[in-house]
């Protein structure tokens, strides 16, 4: 078990396929072979020209504020692939690949980033909760469902994701608490992107680890190098089994780096140098699993730019057809929260129909 040997207050991490793309073999899960790893490298770059359209549309006035996923892929798919159609997902806001992974139609995150709520509105049956941009309160929702799922002897696991800044926040430590009282079937996966928007890890605790929160609350906690596909979906994968069979939660602390801003609406040249960002390029993510492909002969530079001209183009169609769902209609904005409509959102909603008739018959006149 990777949480017998790599236990977080001993500062151990699990590595397994290293940066110049060698892969340890020996703790290769055994349903991860060559071909699922290339299924999940492709679905890598998926996130990646899909995060790469956003960013475009978003310079263009076509999408609002958009948080990128660039240089997290790896912890995003890796741990989603882990999961099984009973699972859940329960993402925070820079999670577009893994709710991708688990069925939401990229044109309705899209959407979503558009400013449409109707990007929440997911096929019936995909079990991901809509994105949550408030710090660290789906901890909560997700320790819930995984709670729900116990009581009604359900055999689904929650997936629950947040960033480093969360563990910083009251609702994480009230979420673990409760899944260790409780034994429930979550796991917890830290995006430790060094930055909480602009504040360095360093200044939010004086913790050696993240993961070593989970030891207070009675259950494991595990250190991965974030940038590893194969750890990823290995600490995940054992994870998830432990938590389907009753053993409870885990914590996982994947430790990687945000190449890209918190988002759309941040400054990173505020808060570090390019010195700083240029020394992360070694360790992107794509990079080192392209190079074990490459040397298993599964991969070639021909067949990489038709894969990434394919994903653009598909990326670029679901953004349109996004754009084709956006509803003109202002009503929206009272209709689907409350059952019966209070009287003062009444009011305005009288209010905005009043302004808007006159406004058509002047036009009209």
């Amino acid at each position: 078990m990777l949480t017998d040997e790599f236990h977080p207050l001993d500062g151990g991490r699990v590595a397994l396929l290293a940066p110049d793309g060698s892969l340890d073999h020996a703790r290769r899960p055994e349903d991860l072979d060559d071909a699922a790893l290339l299924r999940l490298y492709d679905q890598m770059v998926l996130l990646r020209s899909a995060d790469q359209v956003a960013l475009s549309l978003q310079r263009a006035g076509r999408m609002g504020t958009y948080p990128p996923t660039l240089g997290q892929e790896a912890t995003v798919i890796g741990s989603a692939a882990a999961l099984a159609p009973q699972d859940w997902v329960v993402p925070s806001f820079r999670e577009l690949g893994a709710m991708f992974l688990k069925g939401v139609p990229l044109r309705l995150l899209y959407l979503y980033w558009m400013g449409s709520e109707w990007g929440s509105h997911f096929p019936e049956g995909v079990r991901v909760l809509p994105v949550c941009a408030p710090v660290g309160t789906q901890t909560l929702h997700g320790v819930g469902l995984a709670w729900a799922a116990k009581l009604k002897g359900e055999a689904a696991v929650t997936l629950i994701y947040f960033g480093d800044g969360a563990t910083s926040k009251g609702d994480f430590h009230e979420g673990l608490n409760f899944a260790g009282v409780f034994q429930t079937p979550s796991v917890f996966v830290c995006q430790n992107n060094q930055f909480s928007i602009s504040v360095p890890r360093r200044h939010q605790t004086a913790a050696a680890t993240l993961a070593q929160k989970a030891v207070a609350y009675g259950f494991p906690g595990l250190v991965v190098d974030g940038n590893d596909l194969v750890a990823v979906y290995a600490a995940t994968r054992e994870a998830v089994a432990r938590a389907r069979s009753g053993g409870g939660p885990t914590l996982i602390e994947a430790q990687t780096y945000r190449l890209g801003p918190h988002t759309t609406a941040d400054d990173p040249t505020r808060y570090r140098t390019e010195a700083e960002l240029a020394a992360q390029a070694p360790y992107d993510p794509l990079l080192r699993v392209r190079l074990y492909l490459e040397r298993q002969g599964l991969l070639t530079a021909a067949e990489e730019s038709q894969r990434q001209e394919r994903h653009e183009e598909f990326a670029r169609q679901e953004a349109r057809e996004a754009e084709a769902l956006i509803s003109a209609d202002p009503d929206e904005m009272f209709d689907y929260t409350f059952a019966q409509l209070p009287a003062y959102l009444q009011a305005q909603k009288d209010y905005l129909h009043r302004v808007r008739g006159d406004q058509q018959e002047a036009a009209g006149g």
